[in-house]
């Protein structure tokens, strides 16, 4: 299978891939920040302007609901979330408010969005859209850009319209997402190409993410997923703030257990001469047929020329090295469980 053209720009020089279909929610009003407060899973409370951080929002038995990227614009948060979940999220954050002084306006339409990676992506975007360069503020340039830490934000313009540029690591290389008025979508686009940004699409963009073996809601997380299962609580969950929805779950698995947890999501990599396993395959031992886990992502990776996947398995059986079957119909691969990420990149973890 030939290799795309942008998937080579996303690892060597810098691709560009719309995001639009994403949700993004903003909620504003005085009571934003401590009513978001109690509901996820991170210090949003903690957030100061252009800042921003990962979390998620958990049922009362410490499942997941969605994940969210979350930034402080100044005077309203930004919720960018999977477009399955964002109906649903309006709803239950206009149910939970009553006396606070909250409003929510669902953006999807309003605003597109596009993500910008790979090592010359802080360039691209310094010169499109020129970070910092409004309201007297001094343009941002691409190495100062290139060391934000993710979800660092600034404000830019392009075409009188602003933009919003907020770091990103989904492929593991240095990356952004723009924010910017619908009526600009395709003139900013046409923009970061011509500035040296492949486009990238959606499939090649999900290879990138696999590569870099970061877990994707709802495909390896989904409303049966503890957050410790798929080993987000790092990025997304506060150790020292007050309750939320779905912490009594967390903090008696972290305390009483000890973080264990019943399965873990692993990497897996197969034999070069396979074909990926199918989303869903079942997972077993060598010794035994009886099923361990299942696949949730699966891609082949060309710069490791095989096969690899995201999965969960029996915590007994998470550890780099145990040797796992992939069950797909009839076919069955062979394959071992690899540290995350699968390549060397210089954001992933």
């Amino acid at each position: 299978m030939p290799v795309p053209p942008s998937y080579h720009a996303a690892r060597r020089a810098s691709a560009l891939v719309d995001l639009s279909a994403r949700g993004r929610i903003a909620v504003g009003g005085d009571d934003r920040a401590s009513y978001l407060q109690g509901l996820l899973t991170n210090d949003i409370e903690a957030l100061s302007s252009g800042h921003g951080c990962y979390a998620a929002y958990l049922t009362p038995q410490g499942r997941m609901l969605a994940d969210l990227q979350i930034l402080d614009l100044g005077d309203e948060l930004l919720l960018d979330v999977h477009p399955s979940v964002t109906a649903m999220l309006v709803e239950r954050l206009r149910d939970f408010v009553f006396t606070e002084d909250v409003t929510l306006e669902d953006r999807t339409t309003r605003w597109a969005a596009f993500g910008v990676h790979g090592p010359e992506s802080a360039r691209v975007v310094s010169e499109v859209v020129r970070p910092g360069a409004g309201d007297g503020a001094a343009a941002v340039g691409a190495d100062e850009l290139g060391g934000y830490p993710e979800y660092r934000h600034r404000v830019g313009q392009f075409e009188g319209v602003p933009v919003v540029t907020a770091r990103s690591d989904e492929t593991g290389e240095i990356g952004f997402i723009l924010y910017a008025d619908a009526g600009v979508s395709a003139a900013l686009e046409d923009a970061l190409a011509k500035a040296g940004a492949t486009k990238l699409d959606a499939a090649t963009f999900d290879l990138l993410r696999v590569e870099a073996g970061r877990p994707a809601f709802p495909a390896d997380m989904d409303q049966q997923t503890i957050p410790l299962e798929a080993g987000i609580e790092d990025r997304a969950i506060s150790m020292s703030k007050g309750c939320y929805v779905g912490q009594e779950v967390i903090i008696r698995i972290l305390h009483r257990g000890q973080g264990r947890v019943g399965r873990r999501l692993v990497g897996i990599s197969f034999e070069p001469h396979d074909a990926p396993p199918a989303v869903g395959a079942t997972l077993t031992t060598r010794d035994d047929e009886k099923a361990v886990g299942a696949i949730t992502s699966s891609v082949r990776s060309p710069a490791l020329d095989r096969p690899i996947a995201l999965g969960y398995v029996k915590r007994r059986l998470a550890e780099p090295g145990t040797e796992l079957v992939a069950t797909d119909g009839e076919r069955q691969l062979s394959g071992v469980v690899t540290r995350r990420p699968f390549l060397p990149l210089p954001t992933a973890v």
